[in-house]
């Protein structure tokens, strides 16, 4: 097996499964990971709370990309979660030990090595453990936001890995036990462009897809006949913080799927592809200009007015729905 070789990206799950792929053999992007599994989509979920406000989503729940990628490249994983943190520890251990490399669920907050601001109850970030130093007994991390490898002591590590609340990892760890195999792309890219549209434009609930995006555009019209201006900037604060901090937000998760569809443009011989990464890139952008815009009003630069940021999702949406039906039709 190669020597472990860290790599930086835009997303932690992404990033961890290309990272892992390379080191069993199959060079893939991070891009190309994301893509492959059918991750990108949009959830308004307002029945689930993070720090008592709603979760909006950009892309599939957590560990989505990591299962994704197992049917269209062959690869089998092994996931195993603690009730113990003791025992889980012991596990990382002994894989750590026999030479795997290990992905991991954690915390934010606990994680040291992270810049204060950034630290904040999230348990969803995925990182890789694939070493431990002898003397100080600190692990060494793979961290998808970070240029290098970095350490993490022991026991922060275990609060990371076992912290409670909205999505709580339980100790989660992912493996690979056995090598994936080069894909049949003409095969594959097809069938994962499809279950993405179909979860854009097909999704039976209201609260996902395209039509999720208009649902959270009347939640936050709403916003206006509340007489409460402090818990309407939370809100919208929610909204921008799930965008822009978790994860890599609407915006990025909609430049990597566009990344993706450059690859699969070379790789099919289908320049149209090509076309639709141009558009869903301008999309992106009208994402980073709607967190832009709820940001100044959040800062009192500008009249806090929801009716405007809820037209600004609403013509999301519509560019989104076209978007994806042409996509549709190209795959």
């Amino acid at each position: 097996m190669m020597e472990f070789q860290h790599s930086q990206a835009s997303h932690c799950e992404s990033g961890v499964m290309s990272t892992m792929l390379r080191h069993h053999g199959l060079p893939i992007s991070e891009p190309m990971a994301f893509g492959l599994s059918s991750a990108m989509s949009f959830a308004y979920l307002p029945i689930v709370k993070i720090n008592g406000l709603p979760l909006v989503s950009y892309r599939m729940p957590p560990k989505f990309i990591i299962k994704g990628l197992q049917k269209p490249l062959g690869l089998k994983m092994r996931f195993e979660t603690f009730r113990n943190p003791a025992a889980g520890t012991r596990r990382l251990d002994e894989l750590l030990a026999a030479g795997e490399v290990v992905g991991m669920q954690t915390s934010v907050f606990w994680l040291p090595y992270m810049p204060e601001d950034l630290r904040f109850h999230f348990n969803a970030h995925n990182v890789l453990a694939f070493g431990r130093d002898t003397a100080s007994g600190d692990y060494q991390l793979s961290d998808p936001v970070f240029e290098t490898p970095v350490s993490c002591p022991g026991e922060a590590l275990q609060k990371a890995r076992f912290a409670k609340g909205v999505l709580a990892p339980k100790g989660l760890l992912y493996y690979a036990t056995g090598k994936p195999s080069q894909p049949d792309w003409a095969i594959v890219i097809p069938q994962a462009i499809k279950k993405t549209t179909r979860i854009m434009l097909d999704a039976p609930l209201p609260i996902i897809g395209v039509r999720g995006i208009r649902r959270l555009a009347n939640a936050v019209e709403r916003l206006a006949g509340q007489n409460d201006p402090a818990r309407a900037k939370m809100f919208i604060g929610q909204v921008v913080r799930m965008q822009e901090e978790i994860g890599t937000g609407g915006g990025g998760f909609r430049f990597i799927y566009a990344s993706f569809l450059q690859e699969a443009a070379d790789l099919l011989g289908r320049p149209r592809l090509n076309e639709l990464a141009d558009a869903l890139v301008e999309i992106g952008d009208e994402w980073r200009e709607f967190a832009l815009s709820a940001a100044r009003m959040i800062r009192d630069r500008e009249p806090l007015v929801p009716a405007k940021l809820a037209d600004q999702l609403r013509l999301i949406a519509d560019h989104e729905q076209a978007f994806f039906r042409d996509l549709r039709r190209a795959a």
